[in-house]
């Protein structure tokens, strides 16, 4: 029969083994495949693929045509940091 402070060490182990499973291993698991999924979701979104995803983001948008640019009505003056 185990003496009882090899099972109160024991006891303790397993709960912080527990601990260290649920509270740590798994959020980081969790966590670290969803930032994967993203930079995939982001990778096919940059490379343009029509096809790729099924997200609202995946959805390509008709771009606007682009007016020609105007000149500036009025004086510009071009900000400059004043150092001291």
């Amino acid at each position: 029969m185990m003496a009882l402070s090899e099972i109160f060490f024991l006891a303790i182990v397993l709960y912080l083994l527990y601990r260290f499973i649920f509270n740590f291993l798994l959020p980081v698991v969790r966590t670290t495949r969803q930032v994967r999924e993203q930079f995939r979701n982001m990778q096919e979104g940059a490379n343009g693929d029509p096809g790729a995803g099924s997200g609202p983001t995946s959805q390509q948008q008709p771009r606007q045509e682009q007016k020609p640019k105007q000149p500036p009505v009025g004086e510009y003056i071009d900000f400059e940091e004043v150092k001291r």
